[in-house]
């Protein structure tokens, strides 16, 4: 029980964390180089007359990448759940085993684990793509 209250708390110290670091407004990697784009395309019309329009491309990509994102989250979180019934289907069926007990306690908490990273990489990538664009 003790390493499952370790386990909770860290992980709501990580998305604490994030969410705090979300809320300060820290500057984002890109204000450092605000003007490579400019400079880059200004390179590209002086040397071959071309355009530097990429708005529809990272407007594509971000749809693409979250769309990826939100199916991969749905499967996973599909998988937690009939992962954790049959965990309770298993410790209620144990009849005192410890070896199954054991094994349906454990699988009930990858199962929790894996739901909670899931939930932070959500949060991550919805931080990255609003930062983006």
């Amino acid at each position: 029980m003790n390493k499952l209250r370790l386990l909770l708390t860290s992980c709501l110290v990580l998305i604490s964390s994030l969410v705090v670091i979300n809320a300060l407004g820290t500057t984002p990697a890109s204000a450092l180089f605000d003007r490579a784009k400019d400079d880059a395309c200004a390179g590209i019309q002086a040397t071959s007359g071309g355009t530097c329009n990429t708005s529809g491309a990272n407007t594509t990509v971000n749809h693409a990448l979250s769309t990826v994102i939100n199916i991969l989250s749905m499967v996973v979180g599909v998988a937690a759940v009939i992962t954790i019934i049959l965990s309770g289907l298993r410790y209620v069926t144990s009849q005192g085993d410890p070896n199954t007990v054991s094994t349906a306690q454990r699988s009930a908490i990858y199962a929790l684990v894996g739901l909670v990273i899931v939930s932070a990489a959500q949060v991550l990538v919805r931080f990255v793509l609003k930062k983006v664009k």
